[in-house]
């Protein structure tokens, strides 16, 4: 059986797991925890590493045979080949924001299907929410008041919600990017939020000016292409993943409106 009649099965699942890591990281949030300093110099906690030994074993169990490429193995230099379809794993995006504890983390789950993202759960367990996303499906958002489905929205009169990065912001080239555009509002988040707020409707475009790996946004670009939006670079080019060294170009995040 191909991964695409397995979609709805994997997506549940998906669901689960994220559930199962949100719990321990949330078990890791209440207690003094340490934060470390890996080779790249980005910080590390407990939870972070809890919570990807949770995630590896539960999806290489849902779907075996399909790589997973998971954060913290990289950093350690555990990198599987990929081909055509494998996991991209952040088990613990916006660390920064765990360690101020602002509660704007999230633990991101992707399936990439020859290059693009096309199933994604990104899950923020210290502000109940959880994005799922299923390409050609639909997105979904769900919290304490249910679960509905999400639409990118047509940008309102009043100009555009920029959405921009709480902890790696470069205000001089995001004004540079913004130059002769119509901007209503500038608001910060952390992690992969950002992704699903556009994916949402409660904002119109994510521009990323600075570095990050293909398992930050992975998660969140499968959500936002569900809802009716894309990922490009800044030549307009659709973002592409298992590039070597999983790094991505700077980007944009927005909706496809026509």
């Amino acid at each position: 059986m191909g991964w695409e009649q397995q979609r709805e099965v994997w997506l549940e699942g998906l669901e689960r797991i994220a559930t199962d890591a949100g719990a321990l990281i949330m078990q890791v949030y209440r207690t003094d925890f340490a934060v470390r300093g890996k080779q790249d110099q980005s910080p590390v906690t407990e939870a972070d590493e809890r919570a990807e030994k949770l995630i590896v074993p539960a999806l290489q169990a849902l779907a075996p045979g399909v790589p997973v490429v998971a954060e913290e193995a990289v950093a350690a230099g555990n990198v599987p080949a990929v081909g055509d379809l494998f996991w991209l794993v952040d088990p613990l995006d916006g660390t920064k924001e765990f360690i101020s504890r602002n509660g704007e983390f999230t633990v991101n789950i992707a399936l990439v299907h020859q290059g693009r993202p096309v199933l994604g759960v990104v899950y923020a367990p210290a502000l109940g929410r959880m994005f799922l996303g299923d390409v050609g499906r639909g997105a979904w958002m769900q919290d304490a008041a249910g679960r509905r489905e999400i639409r990118c929205r047509p940008v309102p009169e009043a100009g555009l919600t920029v959405v921009a990065s709480r902890s790696h912001g470069d205000a001089a080239a995001l004004d540079a990017f913004l130059a002769g555009r119509k901007v209503a509002a500038l608001a910060s988040a952390g992690s992969s939020l950002k992704l699903c707020l556009v994916a949402a409707g409660e904002a119109d475009l994510y521009p990323r000016l600075g570095r990050t790996m293909e398992w930050d946004i992975a998660a969140g670009h499968a959500v936002l292409s569900a809802a009716g939006g894309s990922v490009r670079d800044l030549q307009g080019a659709p973002l592409r993943y298992g590039k070597p060294g999983f790094d991505n170009p700077h980007f944009a995040a927005a909706a496809e409106l026509g």
